[in-house]
C-alpha cells in the first residue's frame, strides 16, 4: 500500500506543479482597435430590470450589451453591415448563448442600427476603450 501511495505522489506531484506554475492566459479581446464580425441579437423585453452580469439592472434604453469574453465597461463601436449604421455601447453582461452570435444589444442599441424586426444582423464590434 505504500508503494502505492509513492508511486501516485510521484505522479501526480509533477502534474499537480506544472498546473500550479503556468502563467494565466489573457483575453483575447482587450485592446483599443480590435475588431470582430459575426451576428448581433437584442434582448427580449422580459430581460427589462433584471440584474446583469456586471451587477447592473438591465435597461432596455441603455446602450448597452452583452459579449461572452470583454470586459465589463469595455465600450465598443458596433457597425451593421448591411446599411454602415454604428453604435457605441458598454458592456456590462455575459452572452450571447446562442451559436453563431458575437453579441446581444439592448433594444435601444439595436433599433439605433437596425429595424428590431430583423431580429439578428451582420455587425462588427471594435473596440474603443
Amino acid at each position: 500500500m505504500l508503494k502505492t501511495i509513492k508511486t501516485l505522489l510521484l505522479i501526480l506531484l509533477p502534474l499537480f506543479l506544472i498546473a500550479c506554475s503556468s502563467t494565466p492566459q489573457r483575453a483575447k479581446y482587450n485592446s483599443t482597435g480590435q475588431s470582430e464580425t459575426g451576428k448581433a441579437s437584442y434582448y427580449a423585453n422580459k430581460y427589462q430590470s433584471r440584474q446583469t452580469a456586471s451587477g447592473e439592472l438591465f435597461d432596455q434604453y441603455k446602450k448597452t450589451a452583452a459579449h461572452k469574453k470583454l470586459p465589463f465597461g469595455t465600450i465598443v463601436n458596433v457597425t451593421n453591415l448591411s446599411n454602415g449604421r454604428s453604435v457605441v455601447v458598454k458592456i456590462n453582461d455575459r452572452g450571447p448563448f446562442v451559436r453563431g452570435r458575437i453579441i446581444d444589444l439592448s433594444r435601444s442599441a439595436f433599433s439605433a442600427i437596425a429595424d428590431t424586426r430583423l431580429g439578428v444582423i451582420n455587425v462588427r464590434i471594435e473596440i474603443l476603450k
